[in-house]
């Protein structure tokens, strides 16, 4: 069956572009419910096994996000480059090897190894290219797509007491071999449905109604998937958008880039931290902090639903800084919390900002510089992201250490978000570059 026919046959139904956002639901649920989210568990295992102080573990996740840092611009040209498919099929593969070799290390050597080849895999298969794909499939329904395909990130924390039961029950080792076997049963056949651009089978973004087709037979070439990579000769988007050197030269990248990356460094330091703040801050049990946890899970679930229908409504960059305030409130109220009915509020606005907040980054980056060099754009801008997800949580350590609480790193780092959002006020679109002003066909006279 030629694939361009089998795709304008399914557009007559649903459009393609669903079943990418379908596909990209399933990988970020197996990812996070295999890895992301069901990392605390394996480490209070591996600490009990091995007796590894929790710095250990730190060092991991800050190995982990540098690795990252300096893989996301290569990701984003292999991307553009090959095409999604093959890059998130490669990274599957990674992530499986990495399962395998996780299962078998003995010494904290062995397990950094390891675990950054997990890393890798997961970085591979993961956000940033299932993004990319996505931006390219749609435009008018960008925000709600994107915030779609997170929700398989926040739903990957229902799979973690399953994943923990099963490590209590057969072995962490067992587990993460069975794991392996999960990803290559389960998470290939999903990257089978990503696909470069719509333009390449006679389709356009948010299902629009197609070119004209071409005369019999001239079509059939486009199903050598071919080429997942990009047409020299056709015109399309390349004609409009920014190119990555473009994007660089413009605040409004840095901007965006700089915001993004202050609230990931809060989010991040949640992540870390939170659990224990609420425990030896709060007097809380650790189970009734981890059940705070699973709300704050389902209020970004929530928020992510309504962070696309807004983002496709409402400005962008008014939602942003609405979100960022929303972050600061919220660490605010929990880093003077005199009881569990602060801490749940805290835990519903987190959430809500967070998954407000998460589809309108990658939106408003798209808005802003089209879809062609969009997965190196957004490789590059991740790069620094990625930084702040370093430096968050550490920041919040070392002062927490040294205070005896975190109090004081929680205010100040709300502070920092507060003051963030006035990226996004002055993130203004930028200007067309000086070529497309020049000719409006993107070519120079």
């Amino acid at each position: 069956m030629q694939i361009l026919a089998r795709l304008r046959r399914d557009a007559g139904r649903t459009y393609y572009g669903w079943w990418i956002v379908a596909g990209s639901i399933g990988l970020q649920f197996l990812a996070a419910g295999l890895m992301v989210q069901a990392f605390g568990t394996y480490v209070a295992v591996w600490q009990a096994e091995f007796g590894w102080s929790k710095t250990a573990f730190a060092v991991a996740f800050a190995l982990q996000r540098g690795m990252m840092a300096l893989l996301s611009p290569v990701q984003g040209w292999l991307i553009q480059r090959f095409g999604p498919r093959r890059v998130i099929g490669v990274g599957l593969v990674i992530l499986a090897i990495g399962f395998v070799l996780l299962s078998r290390f003995e010494t904290r050597t062995g397990f950094y190894l390891s675990f950054l080849v997990v890393a890798l895999g997961v970085g591979l298969s993961g956000f940033l290219s299932l993004t990319s794909t996505i931006v390219n499939w749609f435009e008018r329904r960008r925000a709600s797509a994107l915030a779609l395909m997170q929700i398989g990130i926040s739903a990957g924390g229902l799979a973690v007491p399953l994943v923990a039961w099963w490590i209590t029950t057969h072995g962490w080792r067992e587990t993460a071999l069975l794991s392996a076997g999960i990803v290559l049963v389960v998470g290939l056949p999903l990257s089978g449905l990503m696909r470069k651009t719509p333009e390449a089978y006679g389709l356009l973004p948010d299902g629009a109604p197609p070119p004209a087709a071409p005369p019999s037979g001239a079509g059939d070439g486009v199903q050598a998937e071919a080429s997942d990579a990009a047409e020299p000769g056709r015109a399309g988007p390349a004609d409009t958008d920014f190119r990555a050197g473009e994007a660089l030269r413009t605040r409004a990248f840095w901007l965006i880039t700089a915001g993004h990356a202050m609230a990931v460094s809060m989010v991040a330091t949640v992540g870390v931290h939170i659990v224990v703040h609420l425990n030896e801050g709060l007097g809380l049990s650790i189970q009734t902090a981890a059940t705070l946890v699973a709300v704050l899970t389902g209020a970004q679930m929530v928020g992510q639903l309504l962070g696309g229908v807004l983002g496709d409504r409402f400005p962008k960059r008014a939602l942003a800084v609405g979100a960022m305030w929303t972050h600061a409130l919220a660490l605010v109220i929990v880093a003077y919390a005199p009881s569990l009915p602060y801490a749940l509020l805290f835990a519903v606005l987190h959430g809500l900002a967070w998954g407000v907040r998460g589809p309108i980054m990658q939106a408003l980056r798209a808005d802003y510089f089209g879809r062609s060099s969009f997965p190196t754009i957004l490789g590059i801008s991740f790069s620094f992201v990625m930084l702040g997800q370093m430096v968050g949580p550490l920041f919040a350590g070392v002062l927490a250490d040294a205070l005896g609480d975190y109090r004081l790193a929680f205010v100040l780092l709300a502070g920092a978000v507060a003051a963030a959002s006035l990226c996004f006020v002055f993130a203004t679109p930028p200007a067309r570059p000086r070529r497309m002003a020049r000719d409006p066909k993107g070519q120079c006279p």
